[in-house]
């Protein structure tokens, strides 16, 4: 059945905000006093580790508010955010000012090409300077109100709230300006903002609805996974019975834990959405089949996370790690605790298995410790991008660097022994050394390379050999071709230097 759109159908929607900005600019602190809860203090390092959704009320109008990370590590999720909203707030802290991610969210915002609202936070701190911060914003080529622009900007305090309220009616008027509007008769679509395994409720997926209405018992599908929706909660885990343009909604009954990120629609019955993820998932494993360097070192990796999101951020960040000596080869990426089959995978395949706030079960846990299987789990991002870049250094071969001593003329050859040849030489460049290494050239080739096992001056045994003096080495070589009068030597050390990604 094919869905009309009528201008009749189209009624005012919510706005979706997207919260972008340096990390511990102030970001999470803002919504905490926006929704009056308390995320920031659930997480580890300060840092919001899942995209989350959370819908608020003023003036008697909703708002939601999709909350991004603000570690690098997360940039692919930040982008993700700003793709599904209609406003993005910049956060910068009015003491420290513009910074390195303050300068990536501006490039995130101005891809989407979203309308924005500058948020100049901690202005109540001593040292907070927001003139300074707009004319550092106008470096960029940022104009703000005031500053020669048109840029809504907003002056706050998370801390106390003040200039809060201020900022919602920003967002408001900007959101009436831009006229969001929605088809409330239509099926849903959307986009996965979050998703995890719950292990006692199964694959569990956060939809942000952007347009039509999501109700229970709907078939839906994303590229990667199908439901039924058998269980439908708004952002605060109450039971609704359908979900509404601008909603968070949580959903259950998804045969796979569906990838953040990806856009979901409505299906006729489970046939069409089955059909339309095979299709998808085909064409996906298509384009990622890689054609593997055999010279290049490679770090099979066998990848599990707590949720998608975080999955997907983790696969990011190990895909911009420099590859071009090393290369990460990701055996496996799923959510969940690390089982028996990774540790399977992990011994087969010679793998390295790396957990992000995960468990291991009881028979995986045996067979790891049966097979002395390497197993890395982490809570902080930071801490495990660092454990990858060791474990590709440990696959690294130094580099080995010529150092050239000096070089020798041969004057006459005495004869070969079992060890090699003993000649008499004179030094006509630098040092020669006992133990150096040697390449031997005739005609400007090279004919051998060996090492001089013992040198002498005047018969008598010496460590080294100085410009024009005249020595006897003994000389041993790989191939050990009869040295000539004439034939000349380099000779030199070997300087091992530690290779790091």
């Amino acid at each position: 059945m094919v869905e009309t759109i009528t201008k009749q159908n189209l009624k005012k929607r919510p706005p979706i905000i997207v919260v972008l900005g340096h990390i511990d600019h102030g970001k999470t602190t803002l919504l905490d006093y926006i929704r009056k809860s308390h995320v920031a203090e659930k997480e580890e390092g300060g840092i919001t580790q899942h995209i989350g959704a959370y819908e608020i009320e003023f003036n008697d109008q909703k708002i939601t508010f999709i909350d991004t990370p603000g570690h690098e590590a997360f940039s692919a999720m930040r982008q993700r955010g700003a793709k599904v909203a209609d406003i993005a707030l910049l956060v910068i802290d009015s003491v420290e000012g513009v910074k390195i991610q303050t300068k990536e969210a501006l490039d995130h915002i101005k891809k989407v090409n979203l309308p924005m609202i500058v948020v100049l936070n901690k202005i109540d701190k001593q040292g907070a300077n927001p003139i300074k911060v707009k004319q550092q914003l106008a470096e960029l080529g940022v104009l703000v109100e005031g500053f020669g622009g048109d840029i809504p900007v907003a002056e706050v305090s998370a801390k106390t709230g003040q200039g809060v309220n201020d900022l919602l009616e920003i967002i408001l008027l900007l959101a009436e300006m831009i006229e969001l509007k929605a088809d409330y008769q239509k099926t849903a679509e959307g986009v996965v903002i979050e998703s995890f395994l719950d292990k006692r409720r199964g694959p569990t997926a956060t939809l942000l609805i952007r347009d039509g209405v999501l109700r229970k018992g709907d078939i839906i599908a994303t590229p990667s996974a199908y439901a039924k929706v058998r269980i439908l909660e708004n952002f605060q885990r109450k039971i609704i019975q359908e979900a509404f343009p601008s909603m968070p909604a949580v959903v259950l009954g998804f045969n796979e834990v569906p990838r953040v990120g990806e856009s979901f629609k409505a299906f006729p019955d489970l046939e069409s959405a089955e059909a339309y993820v095979e299709k998808k998932e085909k064409k996906r494993k298509e384009i990622l089949t890689e054609i593997l360097d055999s010279d290049k070192k490679i770090l099979n990796v066998i990848l599990k996370a707590d949720a998608v999101g975080t999955l997907e951020a983790l696969e990011d960040v190990i895909k911009r790690l420099p590859q071009e000596l090393v290369l990460v080869r990701l055996l496996k990426a799923e959510v969940g605790d690390i089982n028996e089959s990774d540790a399977k995978l992990a011994s087969s395949g010679k793998a390295v298995i790396i957990g992000f706030r995960v468990g291991i079960d009881a028979l995986a846990r045996k067979l790891i410790e049966r097979e002395k299987l390497r197993v890395f789990k982490f809570n902080i991002i930071y801490d495990l991008i660092q454990k990858v870049r060791e474990l590709m250094n440990e696959l690294l071969e130094p580099q080995i660097i010529k150092r050239l001593l000096g070089k020798m003329e041969v004057l006459v050859v005495f004869r070969k022994i079992d060890k090699g040849q003993i000649i008499g030489c004179r030094v006509v460049e630098g040092v020669v050394k006992k133990g150096a290494k040697v390449d031997i050239y005739r005609e400007e080739k090279i004919i051998d390379s060996g090492i001089i096992l013992n040198l002498q001056k005047n018969k008598i045994d010496v460590e080294e050999a100085k410009e024009g003096e005249e020595v006897g080495i003994l000389y041993s070589g790989q191939k050990n071709p009869k040295i000539k009068v004439g034939d000349r030597f380099e000779v030199y050390e070997e300087e091992k230097i530690e290779q790091k990604i």
